[in-house]
């Protein structure tokens, strides 16, 4: 595999320049999508070794940089641009005198919204074999294709005599969530907490657990939920953490999905989350809108109720062994929790803003805290379903 060894930009009188040092030479794909601006291009799957929370430094038509695993076989960059820009040369040079790596470079130079719009297609460069050959998502999400699903009634499984579980990792890949105050991404602590708590479920024997992502991949909202409903989920959890401007908020709390948001942070929280599939660099232009009427659909109301019910066992067993913020069951219109036929909540497990809050999550320990805490509630739940349905 190719590994990236370094990235730099560098700031010409009429141009930007992009440079990225790799190990071998590889093929590449450019896009250019608006509202933002952003230049984003595909490679092959990429090895990086590139220093923790890395970030060059910005200058001319950029404002900001993401790399990682966009689906299996294709590893992204997405670069940020401050207006239009065009992509005016791009290059794979060889390694020569003193350079021992290859390098792609790319040059950007200033054009007109009307130009760039004009423009926004992909480019005409080949398409390495590793990513054509993808292969279909399974159940247990690992997401070879990007696309986007139609929400028509899931085919359900067989059912045995185990709950199905979802838990879904936010974030992944080229979109890292947010990150903490000592530099640690939201992608890493969500999935180091999905993977203590399947662990704890799978142990129980009560549980099939099926998890959206067990790597650092870029998973799309609604192929989130769509892995739910074809694994005929009876539970999704879907794990977060936030940051905030004032650094002294702290402490866990649960969201339920609700077509008015409970307050102005969790409308704001929810506008941040449901732009993940954009921070990846993920054409929405040509995706339907089939999740608008969900809300609108009476058959989810018992979907609703009961992921209220979850989430109000949740926060009762949250508050006995973390902080948790006051108010901690809120709403808001999270995409991934729009399963009308599964119930859903939304975890936020603290704020990467906090010092307290990120060290905690950092910690192995709080981790294991956290998930057996998520594990009593969701046995509360079962057990209350099950007592029901022997009544």
């Amino acid at each position: 595999m190719p590994v990236v060894q370094s990235v730099r930009i560098g700031e010409h009188p009429d141009y930007t320049r992009f440079v990225m040092e790799l190990s071998d030479q590889v093929e590449f794909n450019l896009t250019t999508l608006a509202d933002p601006y952003r230049v984003v291009v595909d490679f092959p799957e990429l090895g990086w070794q590139l220093p923790k929370g890395f970030n060059p430094r910005m200058y001319g038509a950029l404002s900001g940089f993401r790399y990682g695993l966009f689906k299996t076989g294709v590893s992204r960059i997405v670069l940020d641009a401050k207006s239009p820009v065009q992509i005016k040369n791009t290059m794979m040079l060889a390694p020569r005198g003193q350079v021992k790596n290859w390098r792609f470079v790319m040059d950007l130079v200033p054009t007109s919204r009307a130009n760039f719009m004009a423009m926004m297609k992909p480019a005409e460069y080949p398409t390495p074999a590793s990513v054509s050959a993808a292969a279909a998502p399974n159940v247990q999400g690992n997401v070879e294709q990007a696309r986007v699903p139609v929400m028509t009634p899931p085919k359900k499984p067989n059912k045995s005599s185990k709950h199905i579980v979802v838990l879904d990792a936010g974030h992944g890949g080229v979109d890292p969530g947010a990150s903490g105050v000592s530099g640690s991404y939201e992608k890493h602590i969500t999935l180091a907490i999905a993977r203590e708590l399947r662990d704890k479920l799978e142990r129980t024997g009560r549980y099939k657990v099926v998890m959206t992502r067990d790597r650092d991949v870029f998973i799309p909202l609604r192929e989130r939920t769509a892995i739910a409903r074809r694994a005929g989920a009876d539970l999704f959890i879907s794990l977060h953490a936030d940051t905030f401007k004032d650094r002294g908020v702290r402490g866990a709390s649960v969201y339920t999905l609700s077509e008015r948001a409970s307050d102005k942070e969790a409308q704001a929280l929810a506008d941040r989350e449901n732009k993940a599939d954009l921070i990846a660099g993920f054409d929405l232009t040509s995706t339907s809108d089939d999740l608008s009427f969900i809300l609108l659909d009476m058959a989810q109301r018992d979907t609703k109720n009961q992921s209220s019910r979850f989430a109000e066992t949740l926060v009762k067993d949250l508050s006995t062994s973390s902080k948790v913020l006051r108010n901690p069951h809120r709403f808001a219109g999270f995409a991934v929790l729009k399963a009308p036929d599964v119930p859903a909540v939304l975890i936020e497990l603290g704020f990467l803003s906090n010092k307290y809050d990120e060290r905690a999550l950092r910690s192995k320990s709080h981790r294991t805290k956290l998930a057996e805490t998520i594990k009593t509630s969701i046995n509360r739940y079962f057990n209350r379903i099950e007592e029901a349905n022997r009544s």
